[in-house]
């Protein structure tokens, strides 16, 4: 999944960053808040985690202008202002969640994932098509029960399948997806990431062609017929 971080403390810009990569997101860091507005009109995002003090744009006026834009993505405030005034203020501003900085990363992370799990389904970690099941809590992938060796890549790419259920992804909508924006590749990338998942999963015994091509579209998932 894909997240937007806006802080300009490059210090904890550059912890928070590693530490969700670490976690399978798709990170992409904006310094202030109207960097923040541009990297949303741009790129497509399933979580915003905002600072409130920010240079250019406040966290506070960033959120309210994506609202009032009609982005519906959850927002997380993290900010150093622990008032119940200015709490308030975040709430209303649109913010789904409001994080007093210290935090623990453990619970931070905790509470990414519940923000993401109601903007997306009912609840529940397990996504799972057929015999294959990725739990997005310990980021464990099984297919019949035997376990799947991925990287990074490769297990984000298969969530991003999951998440999709049979939609059709085309190859850029997959670079955008699991890509950051300093770090862009070409389209013969994907297919590399697909050939290498595809051989994966034939090993445990799904179809070659669990994940299909329709040549001069993309990729999806195919329904069991």
């Amino acid at each position: 999944m894909k997240l937007l971080l806006v802080e300009d403390d490059w210090e904890i810009s550059e912890l928070l960053s590693e530490v969700l990569t670490e976690q399978q997101y798709v990170v992409d860091v904006a310094s202030d808040g109207q960097a923040g507005w541009d990297f949303v009109q741009a790129f497509d995002y399933d979580l915003i985690l905002l600072d409130v003090m920010l240079p250019k744009l406040d966290g506070f006026s960033l959120c309210r202008q994506l609202r009032s834009k009609d982005y519906h993505m959850p927002i997380m405030m993290l900010t150093a202002k622990d008032t119940t005034t200015e709490k308030v203020e975040g709430l209303d501003a649109g913010a789904d969640d409001y994080v007093v900085k210290p935090y623990k990363l453990d619970e931070l992370l905790a509470r990414i994932r519940a923000l993401l799990r109601r903007g997306i389904d009912s609840g529940s970690p397990i996504l799972s098509w057929q015999d294959l099941s990725l739990d997005t809590n310990t980021c464990k992938v099984t297919y019949e029960d035997k376990p799947l060796k991925l990287t990074p890549k490769e297990y984000r790419l298969l969530e991003l399948f999951l998440r999709n259920g049979n939609k059709l992804l085309s190859r850029s909508k997959i670079l955008e997806n699991l890509w950051s924006f300093e770090e862009p590749p070409d389209e013969d990338t994907v297919k590399a990431h697909i050939r290498r998942l595809r051989k994966k999963l034939t090993k445990v015994g799904a179809s070659d062609d669990f994940i299909e091509t329709v040549y001069g579209l993309g990729y999806r998932l195919k329904q069991d017929l």
